[in-house]
């Protein structure tokens, strides 16, 4: 737990953390520590650069300079992350905002220490105890920014830690547990678990997670507080380990595929958080879980999959699984379910990394109206999106000889959304698509991310619930 707490005062703590940028003074009106700061402090740096400055002999020790660029919320959230990584171990700091205190900036702020305070914990390891005190003239005003900077950053947490699990360790059961157990402690959030013979009608579950010695699971998550008037549909594709199956990847394809059921992790911290702020707006969300193994049991390229529907896809590749998952889960929620809004998170190809690098996701969908709101959610919580195309014309690529559908054409842009698009009937204009492929890990610690699991879309999906029910 990396603590934070807000203050109106300066005490004795060893370490300050002062930014450069923000407007007002850059610090406590002590003239020779303001003199040092200003004599060292470079205000052309980026946000989240970190300059130290050793005062061994007074105190405070140790000073902070991180600087916050344009001053806008990423910046703040950029610096606090900064922050967090330069505090040693359990050292205690405080964090003097001054006049640059506003919502947007102890948010971010706070924001930005928790999640670039971040460690994979296994259960075994002492939580981090180090923390910093955000001063600022009047602390009662900042309450719900640090409420929901929490809330966001625990919510962010989680998603991380389910997605670094092992996969020794992960499989279907076990996320439906983690997530089950943290649904348990929310007040108002309902779970149910599907599995065995109640998945008969999900048969792209069943086809990929066949080949694994853990069965599939279907979780269901609902929070559908007294008022919702709108009703969000959040889907999450869960593979907890993906060999490829018998179109196998390669060594170096297959050592990170613990974490494609980062989608899942993320809709359900997602819905953990709307549970946790509140929100009156109901959402139900949607856990197709399964390990695509290779074994006798194994779906095979050239099977043809019947889905909830009703509707065939012929494999014709047992590494494009997860838009098989998908396909129920989308197909179930427009037949059962009734939303407003039906959104998919998967880390689904390795196109998403080409078309847009490592840190913009692909975004698809029918909707102006839903993809704006996305796309605007995204930019608040810092994770950008690029709306992609949905060519109609390419939908004849999916032609298949012996079913409705094959499963993955080798030519064209966009064929995975396509191809789920097929599974949201009436829904289409209100469904939206989230490639996360590339934006779910990261390789260094920089900004808010820290190596590993970046929990990416809990932030903009708890933005997006949070303004839909405003």
């Amino acid at each position: 737990m990396y603590s934070i707490r807000l203050t109106d005062h300066l005490d004795d703590a060893l370490t300050r953390i002062v930014p450069i940028g923000a407007p007002g003074p850059l610090s406590h009106p002590d003239g020779t520590l303001g003199a040092e700061i200003a004599a060292l402090a470079d205000p052309d740096q980026p946000a989240g650069a970190v300059q130290i400055l050793p005062r061994p002999l007074t105190t405070p020790a140790k000073v902070l300079l991180v600087h916050v660029g344009a001053g806008d919320e990423a910046g703040w959230r950029a610096a606090g992350a900064a922050a967090a990584r330069a505090l040693d171990g359990d050292e205690q700091a405080q964090f003097h905002l001054g006049a640059a205190a506003s919502a947007d900036s102890v948010r971010g702020v706070a924001e930005g220490l928790w999640l670039g305070g971040y460690r994979y914990r296994d259960g075994r390891e002492e939580p981090r105890t180090a923390g910093a005190a955000l001063v600022v003239d009047d602390p009662s005003a900042y309450g719900e920014s640090l409420t929901s900077a929490e809330v966001a950053a625990r919510a962010t947490w989680l998603a991380r830690d389910l997605t670094n699990a092992p996969p020794s360790l992960k499989n279907p059961d076990w996320v439906a547990e983690e997530v089950s157990g943290a649904a348990a402690k929310r007040p108002g959030l309902e779970v149910r678990v599907r599995a065995g013979d109640e998945l008969a009608r999900f048969g792209g579950l069943r086809a990929v997670g066949g080949g694994s010695r853990f069965r599939p699971c279907l979780v269901e998550m609902v929070w559908n507080p007294p008022g919702a008037t709108t009703h969000v549909v959040l889907v999450g594709k869960g593979i907890t380990f993906d060999s490829g199956g018998i179109s196998i990847k390669t060594r170096d394809g297959m050592k990170l595929m613990k974490i494609d059921m980062a989608g899942a992790a993320a809709v359900a911290a997602a819905t953990l958080a709307a549970a946790d702020l509140g929100l009156p707006v109901r959402v139900t969300t949607l856990l197709p879980l399964a390990e695509n193994a290779v074994s006798g049991a194994a779906y095979r390229p050239g099977d043809v999959i019947t889905h909830y529907d009703g509707t065939t896809s012929e494999s014709t590749n047992s590494d494009a699984e997860g838009r098989l998952v998908l396909a129920d889960a989308l197909a179930y929620a427009a037949a059962e379910l009734a939303p407003d809004v039906l959104i998919d998170l998967a880390t689904l190809t390795g196109a998403a990394k080409v078309a847009l690098g490592s840190s913009i996701a692909p975004l698809y969908g029918d909707s102006d109206e839903l993809t704006a709101a996305l796309l605007t959610a995204g930019r608040a919580a810092g994770e950008e999106m690029w709306r992609m195309p949905l060519h109609g014309d390419y939908r004849e690529l999916l032609r298949s000889d012996v079913a409705d559908r094959h499963s993955s054409p080798t030519h064209g842009g966009g064929m995975a959304a396509l191809f789920l698009r097929d599974f949201t009937g009436p829904l289409a204009g209100r469904w939206a698509h989230i490639d996360m492929a590339a934006t779910c890990w990261s390789e260094t610690s920089e900004l808010e991310l820290t190596r590993g699991a970046t929990g990416w879309g809990v932030r903009t999906l708890i933005r997006y619930l949070s303004a839909v029910s405003a």
